[in-house]
This record gives C-alpha cells, structure tokens and sequence, in this order.
C-alpha cells in the first residue's frame, strides 16, 4: 500500500465527534496492538494484510463509512486512502487509539485480568 495521499484530501475524523452507538470501526494495528486494547466492537485487520482480506469488509453494513483506526493515526490515514481508492467509503481517525483512550471511549483487551491500554 504505496499510496500518499494529501490530508486535505482525505475524510477525517476527530474521535470525540464519532457517534457512541452503531459506529463502523476498522483497526488496522498488528495482533500485539489489538490483544492490549481495542474498541469493543471494531473489526480488526492488520494494515499489511488489508490487501488480501478486504473482502471481509463486505459483511459491514454499507450505509456508513467505515472509520479506520490505528495507534495514532498514521497507518489508519495510508488505509484510509487506500480503501477509498478501492472503491470503498473510509474517514480515517485522528490520534488513532491514543485519542481513544484520551476521550474515555471504552476499551477492551484480549488478557484477562489485564486493564486495557494502547501500545
């Protein structure tokens, strides 16, 4: 996914305008990423892999974009872009996960007995 593409250009959203309820959340961190803390409810796709598994976008519902989020903000962005050139509607998500976490939005992690955090 060699795609650059101008901010200006790219639909972006700031976590603490995204809805609470009925929210399409594509997390494009790697699998260490998402054990130690995720929003409940996204789907989880690594960046790398998006290639090959982007079918498994189609089972999200279409009337909504789908938000793409990673630590930060960087890879979501290089996602975004790509999904959007591949015909799909993407906005990526400023500040990523680490905005998450700041706004409170909940989170929850693969470890048991382990609170959530973002790596």
């Amino acid at each position: 996914m060699g795609i650059v593409v101008s901010p200006a250009e790219l639909p972006t959203a700031e976590v603490r305008d995204l809805p609470k309820d009925g929210l399409v959340l594509l997390d494009v961190r790697e699998d260490d990423e998402w054990a130690a803390g995720h929003a409940p409810g996204a789907v989880h796709i690594p960046m790398g892999e998006l290639p090959a598994r982007v079918g498994e976008l189609a089972d999200l519902p279409d009337d909504q974009p789908i938000h793409v989020i990673c630590r930060s903000g960087g890879r979501s962005a290089r996602a975004a872009a790509w999904l959007n050139q591949s015909g799909w509607d993407a906005v990526n998500v400023a500040g990523g996960m680490g905005a998450w976490q700041r706004e409170g939005r909940p989170m929850v992690g693969e470890h048991p007995g382990i609170e959530p955090e973002v790596i």
